[in-house]
């Protein structure tokens, strides 16, 4: 494989990488599986790539020929590739380790914004123009094929060796994440974005705001939202835990219709105690739920009491904790994603 070739090969599959790295964590839904296993695969092969390359700059980088600066450049990295890769491959065979207190799903999330930064820095500075030689050539589409036919055949064999073995990464969900105390109440881990860590709220004082564009404006006591409906849901966090439990509350369906909601509503902004929000179309937001209780026990605090939003087939982040506001809106929110920076400062 040509060098330019293999070059421009890395740098398009990095890119493939972002993209459906940035795309899984909207994927909790079985339909969604597609997303993490082109993740996987492309994974697989910018490492059978590496190889390649390696192979091909090996004397440059033990060489003398070249100066220490730019020798401990491309050390620098092939580490942060291979650091990458490994945190992700040992995270998916399930190696519980946790280097300066972050998982290794963590570690392999960072070192792959760093790797995409650096692959940008590189080919802006370096990258040379592609020759019809690089692409064209038979030669070259057998090695691509042979790369992508052995990416494939990885992927598909990785989880049946793993159950061959007895390891743990055969148990994970699509996602790659892990179940954790399912059915168990409160029990399964806490986590909120980034930060977040308000005030423990009073159920004596607390109301539910539901406004924008309704018939009547509510302010609803906790004592109005119980246990009237019931559904068993997966929350699958980004952070690399599942876990399935059966959420009691009302659906936002049932507030909608008893607030009165203008047909000209086209979004619901569901809002928290801390300032984080999320934005969902009408038609969708009528199926969640707003839980007070979980497999039988009242919310904890953590896990988002007094009342906290449940969206099946979602990942985590988009399951609002201390849900105080209800907006309905013509317009999507589209400010929603910034209040995952400001939030995190309450």
């Amino acid at each position: 494989m040509t060098a330019r070739g293999t070059d421009w090969g890395l740098a398009a599959l990095v890119a493939a990488l972002i993209v459906t790295g940035a795309l899984t964590l909207f994927a909790g839904s079985p339909g969604t599986a597609w997303i993490v296993a082109v993740h996987d695969a492309c994974g697989i092969a910018i490492g059978l790539l590496v190889v390649i390359k390696l192979r091909r700059v090996r004397p440059r980088l033990l060489g003398l020929e070249r100066t220490n600066q730019r020798r401990a450049a491309g050390i620098a990295a092939a580490l942060l590739v291979l650091s990458c890769l490994a945190a992700g491959f040992l995270w998916s065979e399930g190696v519980a380790v946790a280097p300066a207190g972050y998982t290794l799903l963590s570690w392999h999330d960072a070192l792959g914004v760093v790797l995409a930064i650096a692959v940008v820095a590189h080919m802006a500075l370096r990258a040379k123009r592609l020759r019809r030689r690089d692409v064209a050539d038979r030669r070259q589409f057998l090695i691509t094929t042979g790369v992508a036919a052995c990416a494939f055949l990885l992927w598909r064999t990785q989880r049946p060796i793993a159950a061959l073995l007895g390891l743990k990464g055969a148990r994970r969900r699509f996602t790659g994440s892990y179940e954790a105390e399912s059915f168990a109440g409160n029990a399964f881990p806490s986590t909120s974005w980034v930060a977040d860590n308000p005030a423990v709220i009073d159920p004596a004082t607390y109301r539910l705001r539901v406004q924008g564009l309704v018939a009547h404006p509510l302010l609803l006591p906790i004592g109005e939202l119980q246990a009237a409906d019931e559904l068993i849901a997966t929350l699958d966090c980004t952070g690399g835990f599942y876990s399935i439990q059966r959420w009691s509350g009302i659906r936002l369906g049932s507030l909608l219709d008893l607030a009165g909601a203008d047909p000209r509503a086209r979004h619901v902004t569901v809002g928290s105690v801390t300032g984080y929000r999320w934005s969902f179309r009408v038609e969708d937001a009528r199926d969640l739920l707003l839980a007070t209780y979980v497999t039988g026990a009242a919310l904890s605090h953590d896990h988002g009491a007094p009342v906290r939003l449940v969206v099946p087939g979602a990942r985590g982040f988009q399951w609002v904790k201390w849900v105080t506001r209800i907006e309905l809106r013509r317009d999507p929110d589209l400010a929603a994603p910034l209040s995952t920076v400001w939030s995190s400062f309450v």
